[in-house]
């Protein structure tokens, strides 16, 4: 009765990425640098038990061959540990979820890159012209957060979308989802998927909001991403075709493009994400595939560059893995990992170029240490593995060496 749940903790680098300075990124170390900044506020050092037992602190330290501040009598792990490096040329959300289900990109998507008239004049006019729009705001690169406080009154009064961009593969846009409608952005959303079609971007992100120029704006949970489907089979892909459940928590089915995608469970917010979680081990039976990913590690502390806030969250998500553990059967095999880095002391608002965990359990599986892997293929290729799967196209099984 084996399956598999694979928990993504979004943006959790652990440092020490060996080509971090082609990305303006040497020394950035996301759960390091979150750790340092915990150990000296008012609210002392990180206290996360359970990841600890499953061995983050000893991933981290393997990567930067350092140990996180508070971190340096962490016990010794009860399960699989190590990190990983990725191999594909970027530090976007879908290389890291691709390359980790077997599909590693050789070549980087599509950017704009202009900090200001960020993109191409034609593809606006397109866009305003099929949208029937009255124009558009924003045409930059921006935190999500400073551009709707920034732009949204104005864009209230006058009915142009904000659209925006960052050092990542996106086209955003951000409506209100009372005075523009959720339906419409979501419609906007698509057509412009559409129009990038030759600029190779990799995801088109809605991003609603509500709120006044009195009371301020706030993002709502009805982002959707419109990412491009991935270039070749992933292990989502072969779980389905061997007739089995592919259960997709939270954003999973969109980054994806819902390809090997059985069932979707919606949920926002990381208690609404493990409510999802726990539901789907009730259902999944033999050789289920359930996919968690908790995005607002990323969205609403990485980007936000918040350590505290994100130590935070780190620490409300351990209080609630034990919930997971205990539902595993003998033959289950859980695994969590991280898609990117995303430092909130580095500058700018963008992801960040580091290794990611690599965390796996399972009740029967002695604890051993994996080492640095050289691919996030190493994860797929282990779940594909446990499944009884046949191999997958890249990636060396961690439970084999």
């Amino acid at each position: 009765m084996a399956r598999a749940i694979w928990l993504v903790l979004d943006s959790l680098g652990v440092g020490g990425a060996p080509d971090a300075v082609a990305y303006g990124d040497d020394g950035a170390d996301t759960f390091g640098h979150i750790a340092a900044v915990c150990a000296q506020a008012a609210r002392g050092p990180l206290h996360l038990p359970t990841l600890s037992r499953l061995g983050l602190a000893h991933a981290h330290h393997l990567a930067v061959g350092q140990w996180a501040k508070g971190c340096e009598k962490a016990p010794a792990p009860s399960g699989l540990w190590g990190c990983m490096e990725e191999r594909a040329c970027g530090k976007d959300t879908p290389s890291g979820h691709w390359e980790s289900a077997g599909v590693v990109l050789d070549r980087p998507f599509g950017l704009f890159g202009a900090p200001e008239d960020s993109f191409p004049q034609e593809l606006l006019d397109a866009l305003i012209a099929q949208g029937h729009l009255p124009g558009v705001l924003g045409n930059c690169h921006a935190s999500g957060t400073e551009i709707i406080a920034r732009l949204g009154a104005q864009h209230m009064a006058s009915g142009r979308p904000i659209v925006y961009t960052s050092a990542d593969s996106v086209f955003q846009i951000a409506a209100h989802e009372e005075t523009f409608g959720l339906e419409r952005l979501l419609d906007l959303c698509q057509l412009a998927r559409r129009l990038l079609a030759p600029y190779d971007i990799g995801r088109v992100i809605a991003r609603p909001f509500v709120g006044t120029v009195e009371a301020g704006f706030k993002r709502t949970g009805n982002r959707r991403d419109y990412a491009l489907p991935p270039p070749a089979p992933t292990l989502l892909d072969r779980v389905s075709a061997a007739g089995k459940d592919v259960i997709a928590v939270g954003k999973i089915s969109d980054i994806f493009a819902a390809q090997g995608v059985t069932r979707k469970l919606p949920a926002s917010g990381h208690d609404a994400l493990f409510d999802a979680t726990l539901a789907a081990l009730e259902q999944a039976g033999h050789g289920a595939l359930i996919a968690t990913n908790f995005v607002e590690f990323d969205s609403s502390h990485g980007h936000r560059r918040d350590p505290l806030g994100y130590g935070t969250a780190l620490e409300h998500f351990d209080a609630r893995l034990p919930q997971v553990l205990d539902r595993l059967r003998d033959d289950d095999l859980l695994v969590l990992s991280a898609d990117h880095g995303c430092d909130p002391t580095w500058p700018g608002s963008d992801h960040t170029r580091e290794c990611v965990p690599l965390l796996a359990f399972a009740p029967s599986l002695p604890p051993r240490a994996l080492g640095r892997r050289s691919s996030f293929a190493d994860l797929g290729q282990g779940i594909a593995t446990h499944l009884g799967l046949p191999p997958l196209a890249a990636g060396r099984c961690f439970l084999k060496d």
